[in-house]
Order: C-alpha cells, then structure tokens, then sequence
C-alpha cells in the first residue's frame, strides 16, 4: 500500500514539472519568433546602412602610402628606422607639430621593420593606434581601455561566468599591441594615473590585474582566467608616443624609458609640393604660382590638403577643371589662414644690423634679426621687443624673473668696457624688431656683434649669422637648438654662421652653410665686422675713433676659416 501511494506521489510530481517545463517551451517558443524578427530587422538595417557609402575624402586619398611619399620628414624618418628596424627595437617618442605625418611614419616604418634582417616582429605584428585624450578610465578600474580591466561578477552583464561568481579579465589596448607598435597620439595629454601605469607595463610587458572575487582555489573558475590572474595578460609592445608638446613637458620616467625623434615643421615649399600633389589626385589643375600660395598660408600638409579641397569645391560649382587665383586668395580669406613671416635675409651689409638665429615653438629655427644704435645719454644700456619679465608658478604662488635676453644685454655691456668700448655719454639701445617673444642667453654673441658695429660704424657682414651665449670675459658658450638654427639660416640664403665650439658635433652633416665653430667673441667680431666705416645710424659727433685691429681680437681669423 505504501509503495502505491508513493508512486502516485512520483507521478503527480513528473506530472506538474513536466507541466511547468511544457509552458515554459510554449512560451519561449512564441518569443523566439519576435526576438528573430527583431534580429532580422536589425541586421537589415545595419545591411543597408552599410550599403551607403560617401566618396573618400581627399585627405585620406593623399595619405603617404610609402616612407617616399612623406614629405621633409627624412632625417626623422632615419631616426624611427635606426630604432624600429633590426633585432632590437626600443619604445620611441615623437616630437613635432600637428599635420607633419607622424602617424603615417610610425605605420610604415614598422612595416618596413618586419622585412628587416633580425627583427622580432611577426609579419602579422598589429599597429594599435589609439588618441590619449580619448582613454577615458574609471576610477574604480570597472573600465580602463588602454591598460584592461576586470568585470567583476557583480557587475550587469557578467554572464553565466558572472553568475557562477567568476571574474572576467578584459584585455586593453597594450595587449591588443602585444607583439607589434602601440602608437598612442598625443602621448602628453595622458591622465598621470594611467601614465603611471603604463610606465609598469613597459618594465613588466604584462598586465597583471586583481580582483576581489578571485578565488586561487575555486575549482569552478576555468583555466584561462587562472592563466590571466596568475601570470598577467602578454603585453610585450613597442610604444610609439607621438606629442606636439616639447620634451621639458612629457613624463621625465617616460622619457627615460624612450628614445627620442624630432619631426620638424614643413617649410612652404614642402608645404605647397603636398598642396600639389593633393590637386592632382583630386583631378584639379593648379599652377605653380598658386602652389606658392598654399605654401606661405598653410601651416602643415593637412591645412594645405584642406584648402584645395575647398578651391576643388568652388571649382565644381563653376564647371571647372583648374583652380585659379581668386579661389585660393577667397578660400585663404574666408578661413582666416595667416601668413608666415617670410625667412628670407637680407645679405646687405649694414652698420648696426646682425643676423642671429632662434628656435621657435615645434623646434623650428628662424632667423633673428638685430639692430642697435649710439644715442646720447649716460652709458645705459635699452633693450627693446623682447620679454622683459615673465610669470612662473601656479595660482597663489607666482614668481617673476627677467628674461634671460634681458641678463644678456647686461653682460654686453660689461664686455664691451672690458673691450676698450665704454660708452661714456652715450647709449646703446638694442631693438628685437618682429614683436616676437625673445627668451634665453643665446642672443648674447649676436648683441654683443651689433653693439660693437654701432659704436665703431663697421658694417656686419650680411651673409653670415651667429648665436651663442657670452660671458662677460668674452667666452661664447654652448645653447640649445642649434641643428634647426644652422637649417634657418640656410633656408634664409646666408652662406656661413658662427656657433659655440662645444656645440661643433651637432653640425656634422649640415650641408649648403660653412658652420665655423668659435670660443671666443673676439674670432667673431674679427669675422664679421667687415673693414672701414659705412654712413652711421648716429650722429658724427658720437661716432668714437676706428679701434685698432687688437681690440678686436689678437688673431682675426682668415675667410673661410673653420674652427672645428
């Protein structure tokens, strides 16, 4: 009796399950319907919205597609193969402006290190591209895109694994680069947390994450995620950081960790050969003279590109095949393009005007043009276009200094008493025409070039330019940037330029310049202050007696001389 009763109970209960199991068939069997019909429409939509294609815009139909089609960047490209190409490639970083092609010169250049006789990377090595200003990272490490991250179960769409209280590791953009170039645009906008930890992934190369709902001997959690929260995610990459921000502002650990390459801005004509050669895959004629407009408007390829895109575009309003001058002269107007200031020097050689030389933002050098004149007075030294003091610091603790130019100036006066030039009744004023910002001691040896012109009346030579730091014992020291400076003065047509001996190994290769390398201002002043008198800027009756030959210098140097 009792085994009856409890076969009937049995059989109630398999009833009811089945019962329960049999509606919930009949019922998502009734929603698999609408969920399919949804999906259908979905992936319809997506079809057609694929299916609509606009043209290719012209800056992507000019993008270099070899390292020849990148323009004025040879030096620099070099530079990335000497450090990607070979059995050893290092982390790089990449100075320069926008729009110079810094991009496209990491990407091929590290296709062109898998052909390379030794390298480790695979010909499948993967470029990663990705904008630091854009890695947004959460706080609690829910998400971090660059470095990877956990999901913890707790969180929504943690899936069966979630549910069974398993953590998922999420690889990031360092592991997705693993075995290839992680190219990481405008490396110095990166949070200082996420620097931090990208700083740990370069010792390490591996991502090592944690969890608290990581459990070593749970059983249930499968051998991957074992693997990932043993022994780190692989993140064995060559970081390529690209900045348009200067060295002094990036990461001193991140530099330490990096070699460093220096893309320069490109000069008008580089400028206008990329305005060129966007026309005619644009299918548009453009004649030189125009070509010579784009290059003195734009500032980089990209803004040259982006100007004959809109001439283009006036162009077929019109029915046209070429561009014309009112195109380019409206399209310059309309966007506001401003010209640059044109590097070319004038070789006069003029009494109280001297040729020095600076380097602008984007490591770029310029010409720096001098001039000075004797006044009367009372032995003052003026100097005017420059900086004359300048604020430091942050809010609520500020500090002001006077321009190093400024301190310069009071050296030159102080050699030029020690010369034999005192001024007397008379004053020196030193004008920086231009208004650009001037900073920094390396105007010392071109001032004290100017000051000793204007008050002797020996016009300086108009073919040469000099830069250098003085000392008030005459000693012209070492400064910065001189690579771009001696490019400058080329560009500008001069035909030598005077630079600190101690700076002579960065000059090497310059070519198309003679660079005479100098320790004294006295070998400067014997070189390029020419001999007798032109018409002063000054009174005659300032004008002091010639110097004889031994104040300046004991030992002119012959033309042509090279110190190095």
């Amino acid at each position: 009796m009792l085994q009856i009763v409890l076969l009937v109970i049995q059989l109630a209960v398999t009833l009811v399950v089945g019962v329960y199991f049999f509606r919930q068939l009949r019922k998502e069997s009734r929603n698999e319907p609408a969920a399919r019909r949804e999906s259908s429409r979905e992936m319809e939509k997506l079809r057609r919205m694929r299916a609509i294609r606009l043209s290719e815009p012209l800056a992507e139909r000019v993008r270099p597609t070899t390292l020849a089609d990148v323009v004025g960047q040879e030096d620099g490209i070099r530079s990335l193969k000497a450090i990607l190409c070979g059995a050893n490639p290092q982390h790089v970083l990449i100075y320069g402006p926008p729009g110079i092609g810094k991009t496209c010169a990491a990407r091929l250049v590290l296709e062109e290190a898998k052909q390379s006789a030794g390298t480790p990377f695979l010909p499948d090595a993967p470029f990663i591209e990705v904008d630091a200003t854009c890695m947004r990272f959460d706080e609690r490490a829910i998400a971090d895109p660059l470095i990877g991250s956990v999901h913890d179960p707790i969180y929504q769409g943690a899936g069966q694994l979630g549910a069974q209280g398993v953590p998922q590791p999420k690889p990031g953009a360092v592991t997705r680069a693993h075995g290839g170039v992680l190219f990481l645009d405008e490396i110095g906008e990166l949070h200082p947390v996420q620097m931090n930890k990208l700083l740990k992934v370069l010792e390490d190369r591996r991502v090592m994450l944690e969890s608290a709902y990581y459990d070593p001997e749970d059983a249930t959690v499968p051998r991957h995620i074992h693997e990932m929260f043993e022994e780190g995610l692989p993140a064995d990459f060559r970081l390529v950081g690209a900045t348009t921000r200067s060295p002094n502002d990036i990461s001193p650990a991140l530099r330490s960790r990096c070699m460093e390459v220096f893309f320069r801005a490109l000069t008008p004509e580089e400028v206008g050969a990329i305005a060129a050669g966007a026309a005619q895959r644009a299918g548009y004629a453009l004649k030189d003279r125009e070509v010579e407009t784009i290059g003195r408007y734009a500032a980089c390829g990209r803004e040259a590109v982006n100007i004959v895109q809109m001439c283009a575009g006036l162009a077929q309003m019109e029915g046209r095949t070429d561009i014309t001058a009112e195109d380019v002269s409206w399209v310059v107007s309309s966007g506001h393009y401003a010209a640059r200031p044109s590097q070319s020097a004038d070789t006069t050689s003029q009494v109280g005007v001297v040729h020095g030389l600076a380097v602008l933002d984007g490591h770029q050098g310029a010409l720096l043009d001098m001039e000075a004149v004797i006044t009367p007075g009372s032995g003052q030294v003026h100097v005017t276009g420059i900086v004359e003091e300048e604020e430091l610091g942050q809010a609520g603790h500020r500090l002001r200094r006077k321009s190093t130019a400024r301190g310069s100036a009071e050296n030159v006066r102080t050699l030029l008493a020690e010369m034999g030039y005192a001024l007397g009744e008379r004053d020196l004023h030193i004008n920086f025409p231009g208004g650009a910002p001037v900073d920094g001691p390396s105007a010392g040896a071109a001032m004290a070039v100017v000051a000793v012109s204007a008050i002797t009346g020996r016009p300086v030579d108009g073919h040469c330019a000099v830069t250098g730091e003085i000392t008030m014992h005459g000693a012209v020291k070492a400064v910065g940037g001189v690579p771009a400076k001696v490019e400058a003065a080329r560009q500008a047509g001069l035909t030598r330029v005077f630079i600190p001996r101690e700076n002579d190994a960065e000059t090497l290769h310059a070519a198309g310049v003679e660079v005479v390398c100098v320790s004294e201002i006295a070998q400067v002043l014997s070189s390029m202050l020419l001999p007798g008198e032109s018409a002063p800027s000054h009174p005659t009756s300032l004008r002091p007696e010639p110097m004889p030959a031994a104040a300046l210098g004991e030992n002119p140097l012959p033309a042509g001389t090279t110190l190095s």
